[in-house]
């Protein structure tokens, strides 16, 4: 009985020893210029299968490492690829605030994908994404694109008026529409007396509209939510633009 009981004794702390033999790094990744976030970038550490993707505020987050001396890298299209020398021990989370320059060599695009690594663990269902980038590949007329006619062109959306009034989504009435601005909500957020529009195409990060299949965070309407981030704006220098609407 006493040889089992040390038996066991020793079992459980090879296992505990085991699952504290992992370290966690976290942080997030900046342009250098601008103060920005870098967003949907690949930080992974070198020679490994260990990494992650920024989020919509540059944040990243790489657990279950191995204790032992890693080069941290961080690749994004336009910009140089940095990397870092770090070392992962099992008594603290690392945290790093990384910072990308922008690449003077232009090279062909390389597109790199996990998408189908991600649709194992997120629900994407009737989700679209949309960034500046997005919005102005709209064609406009007598005027600059913004959110409200990028989401015309959006399956299962409808407008009442050529530059959105009411919003109707999969046939529900515009009251079942929400839509969040940094996590408030908006109400009537789309052009005002027609002309004007609540959402600068400049200053907005990223766009993710849900016409369907969200979850409770997203609750109190039942046709669709619009998630809006913007952006955190310049923190070095002082710019403007001037447009038409």
């Amino acid at each position: 009985m006493k040889s089992f009981l040390f038996t066991l004794i020793i079992c459980i702390s090879a296992l505990s020893g085991a699952f504290a033999q992992n370290g966690t790094i976290r942080g997030f990744v900046y342009e250098e210029d601008s103060g920005e976030p870098v967003i949907f970038t690949n930080v992974y550490l070198q020679g490994t299968s260990l990494g992650a993707s920024t989020d919509v505020n540059g944040y990243f987050s790489i657990t279950q490492i191995p204790l032992g001396s890693y080069v941290l890298q961080v690749t994004y299209l336009g910009y140089d690829t940095l990397k870092k020398d770090i070392f992962i021990d099992s008594e603290r989370i690392l945290t790093e605030k990384l910072f990308l320059k922008k690449s003077s060599i232009q090279m062909q695009t390389v597109e790199i994908s996990a998408a189908k690594q991600e649709a194992t663990t997120n629900v994407t269902m009737s989700v679209t994404k949309a960034t500046p980038k997005d919005i102005k590949q709209i064609p406009t007329i007598g005027g600059t694109a913004d959110l409200a006619q990028y989401l015309q062109v959006v399956p299962g959306v409808i407008f009442t008026g050529d530059q959105g009034g009411q919003l109707y989504i999969r046939g529900g009435s515009p009251v079942q529409n929400k839509v969040l601005l940094d996590g408030m909500t908006i109400y009537n957020p789309f052009h005002s007396i027609g002309l004007f529009s609540v959402f600068d195409t400049e200053l907005i990060r990223n766009a993710d509209i849900y016409t369907g299949g969200f979850g409770a965070e997203h609750g109190g309407r039942v046709s669709s939510i619009m998630d809006i981030t913007m952006r955190d704006g310049n923190k070095r220098r002082f710019s403007g633009k001037v447009g038409s609407s």
